[in-house]
């Protein structure tokens, strides 16, 4: 399980105020479930996932990640976690089998059963083509494919993906998008954040919507189409924080 207890962080600016990217945020994602966080560029989802992945300390609020305090035993959640960025490098000079390897060694595995997890996964993740490949050469549909890869080498039970499908072509989105549903299906918790809207409508199990940091709206698309009047997540998100009506006068 993943908890998000009242997670503040606040920045300094440049004319020495304060901007709040996620003020009071809270909320908490269940084993075997798919939670899509969503919301527009600016709303506080990467700082989100940063804060929650240990990455960056938050300005006040907790986190919790399968029952290991972030502050407090951030080697145990770097354990059990696995972090999708979109901006995550790989070692160019290496083939996508040796980064493998090589990540599978550091996560204190034995050579040989590093090799094995590396190829389950190039199989898996339709890496076979280009496995042998250095990822200095490979595409950008490929490269994601091999980030993932990483982050599931040694087979956390948590997983964090910040936009996984972003620039890829159909055939490696639905590759991607398939992965994230077999392991949320084999019992993984997933915290899922997407500008596409039209997938988190098919992936995933609860909706936290947020805006200028803070959480407007929370539940399953059912319960989200309920309380908002509309059928498309892009509208209920729209209606919720009151845009709705600005929109249709823009384009109008």
């Amino acid at each position: 399980m993943v908890v998000a207890d009242k997670l503040v962080k606040v920045f300094p600016t440049p004319d020495g105020s304060e901007k709040r990217a996620v003020d009071g945020l809270s909320f908490r994602v269940g084993q075997g479930q798919i939670y899509g966080l969503l919301g527009p560029n600016g709303a506080g989802k990467t700082t989100t996932l940063r804060m929650l992945s240990g990455l960056m300390s938050p300005t006040n609020g907790a986190a919790s990640v399968g029952g290991h305090d972030v502050a407090q035993s951030p080697t145990e959640v770097k354990r059990i976690l696995g972090f999708l960025t979109s901006n995550t490098g790989l070692y160019q000079r290496l083939t996508a089998r040796e980064l493998l390897n090589y990540y599978a060694q550091l996560h204190g595995m034995d050579p040989l059963r590093a090799d094995d997890r590396a190829t389950e996964l190039i199989c898996w993740l339709h890496i076979a083509d280009f496995a042998d490949l250095r990822c200095g050469a490979l595409s950008t549909g490929q490269k994601q494919r091999v980030n993932i890869a990483r982050a599931l080498v040694a087979d956390p039970p948590v997983l964090i993906m910040d936009e996984p499908t972003l620039g890829l072509d159909v055939l490696s989105n639905r590759i991607i998008l398939e992965y994230i549903k077999r392991e949320r299906d084999g019992g993984k918790t997933i915290i899922l954040s997407t500008h596409y809207l039209d997938e988190a409508e098919d992936m995933c199990d609860q909706i936290g919507l947020l805006h200028d940091g803070h959480l407007v709206a929370e539940g399953d698309l059912q319960s989200l189409r309920a309380s908002s009047g509309e059928h498309r997540l892009s509208s209920i998100f729209l209606r919720l924080i009151h845009a709705h009506d600005t929109v249709e006068a823009i384009i109008s």
